[in-house]
């Protein structure tokens, strides 16, 4: 056999992720607010595209709105648009992701969307798949605002209008090193030689600290934050003393040990229990800035006559336009072949664009629909009828491969008459229904029976894990022990023992 260089041809085949490919797969996992944020440094970067449907836009001269006829790109359509009629068609060039083809990775022939309307039927009525989203109706999260100053700020507000000189650097390294909820991490002595200063001083300035708003900063212990707080209204005598002092019995329930420990009767034990559970145990959240930000629905679910219907909330999902009038403006000037190539380059990136948030569009309302479908029972009747549900499932159903009903799922939130949910909350693992007849039963339905039953005991006759166990096995749930005991621990809800006491406790303090 010769040894030598020679050239081969050869045939394979290979998926491309193009630029535009990865970005219309990364468009699918964001949210409408993040859309909008994408959106914003493209039309800075892109002088092709602009935003449109502003309610305030004036009408044309003649009565037409002809911002509605501009963007004639759609999956039908193509880019047939008013440059073909022009004779400029050549410079529009399709895009190099075919949405009408298998386009993501690993989706095949079936991950098609159809280019009509969404329709789906189920039982009860049909699904209107709507584009529109509700505006007057929209949810105000205005009044959800993380306050302006946080708690560090409002008491160095507070120092600089009381204390002066030395005082105020001892304060400054006092409030920071309070935390969150409002308590003293630091130590004291360790402070003072720090500063250079005799622990005297660190203690008054701590002292002055203790009289800043809100009441209870800057105490070292829960039992020290009570105190304070009992003070300023006046309640902290030496039975209160003793009591906060014994905090650790309070919550085991012995009553009958601090009611000798206080020296007082039952009415006066409840009467201070009651005072103590008006206190605020972490005053200093309520300047916290990491707060739950408020949550945008992109999608909304409502019943009508007809059956469901699906919107996009079209208030947080900009809209695009192409402005074809300034692109045939700039094509017919003079250009040399760069300027060519730019004007080109950002015609098929708007064109991209436009296709894709509608591709986006599309997907979503096709997921949530197939959703809605498999989960009616959840929205007609409450979580207790919510179904098992996985992401292969509905990808079966609608022709879609699995990663692409994930990434529509990721950071989307669907609002109903019966809240706000995120939809990875409708896909749940199942628990098998007892006597293995009527299928299985969502772990969020098994939570929420849990909730009930728990919500529903009486104070003199608290449910046991076993006895939980029966009355959801009469309900047709076949679940074991250890499942409820992590399904209640889950929830926040303590055992039978917690749950005693803690409602002895409330008893007394009613």
């Amino acid at each position: 056999m010769a040894l030598g260089p020679r050239l081969d041809i050869r045939q394979s085949q290979s998926l491309v992720m193009t630029p535009q490919l990865q970005q219309a797969i990364k468009l699918l996992a964001l949210s409408n607010l993040e859309i909008e944020a994408f959106v914003a440094g493209e039309l800075e970067k892109n002088p092709l595209l602009e935003s449109g449907g502003a309610p305030d836009a004036q009408p044309a001269p003649d009565g037409v709105d002809r911002t509605e006829d501009r963007p004639a790109l759609s999956a039908e359509t193509g880019a047939s648009d008013d440059l073909i009629a022009q004779g400029l068609g050549g410079t529009d060039s399709p895009l190099d992701v075919d949405h009408g083809a298998s386009t993501f990775i690993d989706d095949g022939p079936g991950d098609r969307m159809a280019t009509d309307g969404v329709s789906t039927g189920g039982s009860g009525g049909g699904m209107d798949m709507l584009s529109g989203g509700y505006s007057e109706d929209a949810p105000d999260f205005d009044s959800f605002a993380a306050p302006d100053i946080g708690l560090q700020e409002h008491l160095m507000d507070q120092a600089r209008a009381t204390l002066s000189g030395m005082d105020i650097v001892i304060a400054t390294q006092l409030i920071g090193q309070i935390d969150e909820a409002g308590y003293l991490e630091a130590n004291l002595l360790q402070t003072a030689h720090g500063l250079g200063v005799p622990l005297y001083d660190v203690e008054r300035v701590l002292g002055v600290i203790h009289t800043f708003d809100p009441t209870g900063v800057g105490a070292r212990s829960l039992s020290e934050c009570l105190a304070l707080q009992a003070k300023e209204a006046d309640r902290h005598d030496p039975c209160m003393a003793r009591l906060l002092a014994n905090l650790d019995l309070l919550a085991k329930g012995a009553l009958p040990q601090l009611r000798r420990i206080c020296g007082v009767d039952e009415e006066d034990m409840a009467d201070m229990i009651a005072e103590l559970r008006g206190y605020d145990p972490k005053p200093g959240l309520k300047f916290a800035h990491d707060r739950a930000a408020p949550v945008t629905p992109d999608l909304f679910v409502r019943a009508t006559r007809e059956g469901w219907a699906i919107e996009i909330n079209s208030a947080t999902l900009p809209r695009v336009l192409i402005n074809r009038s300034y692109y045939v403006e700039l094509s017919t000037g003079p250009q040399d072949r760069n300027s060519k190539a730019w004007l080109a380059d950002c015609l098929a990136s708007a064109n991209w664009l436009v296709k894709a948030l509608d591709q986006r569009q599309k997907t979503i309302i096709k997921v949530a629909s197939e959703i809605l479908r498999q989960q009616e029972e959840f929205f007609r009747q409450g979580v207790a009828h919510l179904k098992p549900l996985t992401l292969r499932a509905v990808a079966d159903a609608i022709g879609m491969h699995e990663s692409t009903v994930s990434r529509v799922t990721s950071n989307k939130y669907l609002s109903c008459p019966r809240g706000l949910y995120e939809l990875k909350y409708f896909f749940s693992s199942g628990v098998a229904a007892s006597g293995g007849e009527g299928g299985a039963v969502s772990a969020e339905a098994v939570k929420s029976h849990i909730k009930a039953l728990i919500g529903a005991e009486d104070p003199q006759a608290i449910l046991s894990d076993d006895t939980l166990v029966d009355m959801l096995r009469a309900k047709g749930m076949d679940i074991a022990r250890r499942t409820v005991a992590k399904y209640r621990e889950a929830m926040g809800i303590g055992s039978s023992v917690q749950r005693r006491r803690q409602k002895a406790l409330k008893g007394k303090a009613a």
